[in-house]
């Protein structure tokens, strides 16, 4: 039986909410990465920018944001006359969920450690605190 639209949506937002607790992005990034998903084609700012009704220096920030998560890659196409412009489409979807799959490991390790840290800092305190008589 196939999923409702209602379970659909869910599951992409859960999806999205990956990318904004990994990364802090926004609702117009999420927008952004959306659009260039949904593409046929690679799209330029300016077509993007139609995408999501915004400014195209609006859009260009959204861009920027999710180019430097690396969440979409940026390709240049040359005019045979001279001059270029670039166009923008999401990364493998296996290399982004590689890179969550490593901050995770290291945000792990990191509360590891410092849930050590504490154990070992209060455990001293409790060991050198003078013992209360009854």
């Amino acid at each position: 039986m196939p999923d409702s639209m209602s379970e659909q949506l869910r599951r992409d937002m859960q999806c999205e909410g990956l990318l904004e607790c990994f990364h802090g992005l926004k609702e117009l990034d999420k927008e952004c990465f959306r659009a260039l998903v949904e593409a046929e084609e690679p799209l330029t700012v300016d077509e993007l920018a139609d995408a999501v009704d915004r400014e195209r220096s609006t859009a260009y920030r959204a861009v920027q944001r999710l180019l430097q998560t690396g969440f979409i890659e940026k390709d240049q196409i040359n005019y045979d006359q001279g001059g270029y412009y670039h166009v923008y489409s999401p990364t493998d979807p296996s290399q982004i969920a590689d890179e969550m799959q490593r901050m995770l490991n290291d945000w792990y390790a990191k509360m590891g450690q410092l849930i050590q840290e504490f154990e070992n800092k209060y455990e001293q305190s409790e060991s050198t605190a003078p013992a209360v008589e009854s």
